[in-house]
């Protein structure tokens, strides 16, 4: 009777068998895949060309909703990627719901005459997808200026909490901050966030509440969950392991269009 052996499966010198020879080719393509991306991260650390932009000078822009010596709450507004003093109020391209400026007046208008909402642009987002994006150098110098305006902040009006929402890689300078953020920041909101430079909430060594929301449409959600030779951002933080509270954002409008979701951040009225 001819011997027959499962798929894979050959016969060792005593008659028995083994799988030794597939172990090989397992292997090679593990090898494989993680050559491709320590190649894919040198790539993105080194080799993606510069728009000539390690960190601006900074031309600060605020805008106040509401009356913060009366507000309980105050929500301050962080906004990522193309947003400079030139289009804080009108919105990257004219287009109005991308202005942190018009953002805050909805924030504050939704959430009641006890919040009061801050857009601030005290530091030099990266401009466009390029190398400064995938980088955290930018957040790093604007993680710093957020610290010293929320510690001021905080010290002028101790009757508030503080709630910090971030969008796309605003989330990065919160992610970077949030360690020596006051104790009245008591939630952090990372919308459209493309990781935070850490792979799970309790990295981020804050007792602030994390929320985290993203629309379907939002691109960042695409992007792997990647930190490698200074480049990508970590965990996205609406992952089921990061460790987030998830916000419900299904009306977002692609990766900037969450103004009308602003109603849903119950977040900002936590206490």
């Amino acid at each position: 009777m001819i011997p027959r052996y499962r798929k894979g499966l050959a016969p060792r010198g005593d008659g028995t068998t083994g799988t030794a020879h597939l172990a090989l080719p397992a292997m090679n393509a593990w090898i494989i895949r993680s050559l491709a991306v320590l190649g894919i991260g040198a790539a993105l650390a080194i080799g993606l060309p510069d728009a000539a932009q390690a960190v601006l000078p900074v031309t600060a822009k605020v805008e106040v909703a509401g009356n913060l010596s009366t507000a309980h709450r105050i929500a301050v507004l962080v906004p990522g990627a193309d947003t400079t003093a030139a289009n804080f109020d009108t919105g990257l391209g004219g287009v109005q719901r991308r202005a942190p400026a018009w953002q805050a007046r909805q924030l504050a208008a939704t959430s009641g005459p006890g919040t009061a909402a801050v857009a601030w642009l005290g530091y030099s987002p990266p401009s466009g997808i390029g190398r400064a994006a995938i980088r955290s150098e930018s957040a790093e110098a604007g993680a710093d200026a957020l610290v010293r305006f929320v510690t001021g902040l905080t010290a002028d009006y101790p009757q508030s909490t503080v709630v910090l929402i971030g969008h796309s890689y605003g989330t990065v300078v919160i992610g970077r901050a949030a360690s020596r953020l006051p104790a009245q920041v008591t939630d952090i909101v990372a919308l459209g966030s493309p990781g935070m430079d850490v792979a799970r909430a309790t990295d981020l060594g804050t007792t602030a509440r994390i929320w985290a929301g993203s629309g379907p449409g939002g691109w960042t959600l695409r992007l792997p969950d990647l930190r490698l030779f200074g480049a990508g951002h970590g965990t996205n933080p609406t992952r089921a392991g990061f460790g987030a509270r998830i916000l419900d954002m299904q009306d977002a409008v692609g990766h900037d269009g969450y103004s009308s979701s602003f109603q849903d951040l119950g977040c900002v009225d936590v206490r």
